[in-house]
């Protein structure tokens, strides 16, 4: 029923809003949040269940490809596909998405994150199932993740026209891409009803997404035919490595998605998150008696509503603090408020500014 069914796992970027313990050289998706899996092995354990390894590709760095694969060694080498640099989704999904064609013509081909935190694993799977009938239709469809409270750091999709059944979800003709709202137009979305979180996450036929990019972005699409010619051979690399600079920065939302005509959405329940803030990490555990999350060696006396995570082998202990986040690294000790937590980046910014890239 898969044969010709791909992933692609977007595992690039430097996940600096977990800065101490996500760095540019072992980033977010390599950390273990919840559990004893890292967030890109539970990316793809949940692959797994109906895709076999060799369906299975990645797109990231360089630099990366060593500690990721180590982490699946069940995934084939050739599956990793290496980005120069990072150009933000559009290239990165394009690049993958030529060397899928090459592979195979036929493939319908699904993009997901490294990076996130899904709960409900198999409604997951069956989301994808349902999704890839809806492509073979000739739609690009996106996951939408059916809000529960309105949220200001996600960007909306507003449903339009229902498009019929497909295995217990029901597909929408998408009406609007909105930008991430103020907090009076997150309530309305909200209340409105028609609208869903933008997961990121989509599902297309390889042929229909190279089609797109060859319309809307006809420079890039360029840039991939010429990578094309030389694909499986000597010259490949090279080729690569003196293009891809040239190629603009662009999110696959802005160069395709907002223009083409046949998009969809699949609205669903997941118990998705980005983990995009330490408070997100906090959420994916339950706390204890006092509503601490804690991780490591940590003592608390009269201490609630707080999130410690120790992961250099010390000892925190913490006397009468509420609402605050600890974290603890070889190097770094980061101590927030709760509400303040977005502000890492700030740091993170600072620290580059000051040419600390020791600490990046």
């Amino acid at each position: 029923m898969n044969e010709h069914f791909y992933a692609l796992i977007m595992a690039g970027g430097g996940g600096t809003r977990l800065w101490p313990l996500s760095r540019r050289e072992h980033p977010k998706q390599m950390l273990t949040l919840v559990g004893e899996r890292s967030l890109f092995q539970l990316a793809v354990d949940r692959l797994r269940s109906f895709l076999p390894p060799e369906h299975i590709l990645v797109v990231t760095g360089a630099e990366q490809v060593s500690p990721l694969a180590e982490q699946v060694p069940e995934l084939p080498a050739e599956n990793f596909i290496v980005e120069p640099m990072g150009r933000n989704t559009a290239p990165c999904i394009g690049l993958a998405a030529l060397h899928l064609q090459r592979r195979d013509p036929q493939a319908v081909m699904a993009v997901v994150t490294a990076d996130h935190y899904i709960r409900r694993v198999e409604a997951f799977c069956d989301a994808l199932q349902a999704a890839r009938a809806v492509a073979e239709q000739g739609y690009l469809v996106t996951l939408g993740i059916e809000p529960d409270y309105p949220a200001t750091g996600y960007g909306y999709i507003r449903r339009g026209e229902p498009l019929g059944d497909f295995s217990g979800f029901t597909a929408f003709r998408v009406a609007q891409f909105a930008e991430k709202p103020n907090a009076e137009t997150a309530v309305r979305f909200l209340a409105d009803g028609d609208y869903a979180w933008n997961s990121g996450m989509f599902i297309w036929q390889v042929e229909r997404i190279m089609e797109e990019f060859a319309r809307w972005m006809p420079d890039f699409s360029a840039t991939l035919a010429a990578l094309g010619d030389v694909l499986g051979t000597p010259d490949y690399a090279s080729l690569l490595a003196r293009l891809w600079p040239t190629v603009v920065k662009k999110s696959i939302d802005y160069g395709i998605m907002e223009k083409a005509e046949r998009v969809a959405v699949l609205p669903v329940d997941l118990g998705w998150s980005d983990v995009g803030a330490w408070p997100a990490v906090s959420e994916l555990h339950t706390p204890d008696a006092q509503g601490n999350v804690l991780q490591g060696d940590v003592l608390t006396l009269d201490t609630t509503a707080s999130m410690v995570f120790s992961s250099a082998g010390r000892l925190i202990a913490t006397i009468g603090l509420h609402d605050l986040i600890i974290l603890d690294s070889a190097d770094v000790t980061l101590i927030t408020t709760r509400d303040q937590a977005e502000r890492v980046r700030e740091i993170v910014e600072t620290l580059h500014h000051q040419n600390r890239d020791d600490l990046l």
